[in-house]
């Protein structure tokens, strides 16, 4: 039985090979990576499947993340891109603070603005709740090199612990410790890279009188918190974006006023360390995922994010009333407000 297999198989093949050659080349082709993602129709996601508080207040409406999906572009979605008119097509560049970076270093990038927007959104809540909340940890992390101006040792990902045997609670800290070395001298930095800890010798660079490595930073904070919060994310999820829906779930959770009144709200922004919203990329497919999912309300950033969210919503003429925000106690300010 298995010999009368083998042969229809290789019969097959003989008579088929063309064919086979053709569609395995034509596969691997329409399958090759491109420095581009494509964008395409968003949704919405009920904020509370993500965030849990200890012993939290119900609501009767909800708290809906926006988001859009990106699929990272091979040669058949860049294809079909030109002919798919929800579907546009994003140059990997835009994300890349310089040509060296790789997008493994704008993943990075992402899955820190989403563990820094979580840290914003739960100290925002509970401070503005009158919760109990401490800091627990501030993690420091590089999040871009300049080689080429600034050659460094110093990577995209590394989490720096030490400098020169001190240690800092803000950027503005380490900034200004710099400050009294004097360029070309180097400096010790303990890192920790891909979970192993590292001893590196860095130099201090000069630009308009102040001294630098030549590389970005950005914290992460985390917080102790009475009563306790869960913020989970799925793998895919990352970025700043949800921060403003975050928070707002969060102090819902934390309070008995209920901000939803029944509403099904959906909206975007990021939430700053300073408590402004922040604007955000792709607003009109956003609120169109949030049109088409039923939403009443969509939250959005004031300024451009606005104009354009008004605009799309008269262009298309969608049925979903949008509230500009500018910070966090503006929003909740405007939605306790609500009929």
């Amino acid at each position: 039985m298995f010999k009368r297999i083998y042969n229809f198989i290789l019969e097959t093949i003989k008579e088929e090979y063309k064919f086979i050659i053709f569609s395995t080349v034509l596969l691997i082709l329409l399958n090759i990576p491109l420095n581009y993602y494509i964008v395409m129709g968003g949704g919405i996601s009920d904020a509370s499947s993500r965030i849990m508080v200890e012993g939290k207040n119900k609501s009767k409406g909800s708290f809906n993340i926006s988001y859009v999906t990106q699929l990272d572009a091979n040669l058949l979605f860049y294809g079909l891109s030109f002919l798919v008119p929800t579907w546009e097509r994003e140059d990997a560049n835009l994300y890349k603070y310089t040509e060296d970076e790789n997008l493994d270093d704008i993943q990075f990038r992402s899955d820190l603005d989403l563990l820094s927007a979580n840290g914003n959104a739960t100290y925002w809540a509970y401070t503005l709740a009158h919760k109990s909340i401490a800091e627990k940890s501030s993690k420091l992390y590089v999040i871009v090199t300049y080689p080429n101006e600034y050659p460094t040792s110093l990577k995209v990902g590394d989490q720096i612990l030490s400098v020169d045997g001190h240690t800092f609670d803000t950027v503005k800290e380490y900034s200004t410790f710099l400050q009294s070395k004097e360029k070309g001298d180097t400096v010790t930095v303990q890192i920790k890279r891909k979970k192993k800890e590292q001893t590196l010798e860095v130099p201090v660079f000069e630009y308009k009188d102040q001294r630098l490595f030549g590389i970005g930073l950005q914290y992460v904070k985390e917080y102790e918190t009475d009563p306790n919060v869960k913020i989970q994310f799925n793998g895919k999820e990352s970025g700043p974006s949800g921060g403003l829906i975050t928070t707002l779930e969060i102090y819902n959770q934390l309070t008995k006023k209920d901000l939803t009144k029944g509403y099904v709200i959906a909206g975007t922004g990021t939430i700053e360390e300073d408590g402004t919203i922040g604007q955000i990329g792709g607003i009109e497919h956003k609120i169109l995922g949030a049109a088409s999912a039923k939403a009443d309300i969509f939250l959005s950033p004031g300024g451009e994010n606005y104009q354009d969210a008004k605009n799309y919503v008269k262009k298309k003429k969608l049925k979903i009333k949008v509230i500009k925000v500018d910070t966090i106690q503006d929003a909740i300010t405007q939605l306790e407000g609500l009929n």
